[in-house]
């Protein structure tokens, strides 16, 4: 990772706070850094896109093996900028087979996004504590002319 963790952390609290009101991600932030930590030691890629001051503007963790995609999150500022899509292309560099995930099925607008990289629904599942209805999502691997 190349940028700040604590700015890092910042960006999700503040991403996932604005995406997902109903629930405060303010005390979450240690969770997120040790998660990251985790990720990190296993050899889970960590990606940030940076400005010219090296703040991030979002950040996506990969695991190169797998494919899975356990987090992604662009700063509040720059939703709809491209910088998710470069994200997922930059995860793609590092695992080019298929790309897995788990999205809360209330974040539409990350669903949209998702579906829109060609990524499908290929199940359900709850996450937390308070169960919550996710989608499992599938990306295949892209041909060597780029599209899906």
């Amino acid at each position: 990772m190349t940028a700040d963790v604590e700015a890092v952390v910042d960006l999700w609290v503040a991403s996932w706070n604005a995406t997902m009101p109903d629930i405060d991600f303010s005390g979450r932030g240690s969770w997120l850094r040790e998660r990251l930590a985790e990720h990190e030691a296993s050899g889970i890629a960590i990606l940030c896109a940076v400005d010219d001051a090296d703040l991030p503007l979002g950040f996506v963790t990969v695991d190169p093996g797998s494919g899975h995609i356990d987090q992604l999150a662009v700063s509040l500022g720059r939703f709809g900028s491209g910088i998710g899509t470069a994200l997922i292309a930059a995860a793609r560099q590092v695992s080019p087979g298929e790309l897995l995930l788990e999205v809360n099925q209330e974040n539409s607008r990350a669903v949209g996004f998702y579906k829109v990289q060609g990524f499908v629904v290929t199940g359900e599942g709850t996450i937390g504590t308070n169960r919550r209805k996710t989608w499992f999502m599938r990306c295949p691997a892209r041909t060597d002319s780029g599209s899906v």
